[in-house]
């Protein structure tokens, strides 16, 4: 089992729901972040869209990271 940090698993989460997010673009043409913010052009949907951003970037780093296996 890989140990992760708490940035790791918020990263995760925070990537889970975009891409839930754009599966529903994509099937329904439905944003659900433009839905609960009122449209996609508004600052808080916008300050949304650029964290998951930041946490797809963060994300990348998980592929090169050494693997460290904890032992219970």
């Amino acid at each position: 089992m890989v140990d992760r940090n708490v940035w790791d698993r918020i990263a995760l989460v925070l990537i889970i729901i975009g891409a839930l997010n754009w599966g529903l673009v994509g099937f329904l043409q439905f944003d659900l972040v433009a839905a609960i913010f009122g449209s996609a052009t508004t600052m808080a949907a916008r300050v949304i869209y650029a964290i998951i951003g930041l946490a797809g970037l963060y994300g990348i780093t998980l592929f090169f990271r050494e693997r460290e296996v904890v032992k219970k």
